[in-house]
């Protein structure tokens, strides 16, 4: 069994290297993520498309990690992460544009594996960064 910040850490990296088999592997079949919007999501597909979309968006994305703090089974992270927005993201086409944004992702952990994330960022910063607010 791992311990959180490994959990944590393992995770963000597939990210990084778009190895989606394993940052679909880090949840359980319990998985449910909730965004900045408050909106619930459910199965580690639901979590594999979050990240796919966010890749698809900035294709060349890259998340780092600035603390990982633990209590418990929980995972508090604390990372930035930026590139350029090259695709589609939330409906809004490629601008091109350099984004950079901090962001605090809160994983439940069990068994090795991520139950439940719960993510905050500032999306209006993002959408400012986009030209579009």
């Amino acid at each position: 069994m791992s311990d959180p910040a490994t959990v944590a850490r393992e995770y963000l990296e597939a990210f990084n290297r778009r190895d989606w088999a394993r940052f679909k592997e880090s949840f359980a079949p319990e998985y449910s993520y909730t965004g900045s919007d408050g909106e619930k999501q459910q199965g580690p597909e639901a979590g594999l498309a979050v990240g796919q979309m966010f890749a698809a968006a900035i294709s060349d994305a890259k998340l780092d990690i600035d603390r990982i703090h633990v209590a418990g089974d929980t995972a508090i992270v604390e990372f930035h992460g930026g590139g350029t927005h090259d695709g589609e993201l939330m409906g809004i086409t490629a601008t091109g544009r350099k984004v950079s944004m901090y962001v605090c992702t809160v994983l439940e952990i069990k068994d090795g594996k991520i139950t439940a994330e719960r993510e905050y960022m500032d999306m209006g910063h993002l959408m400012q960064q986009l030209g579009v607010k």
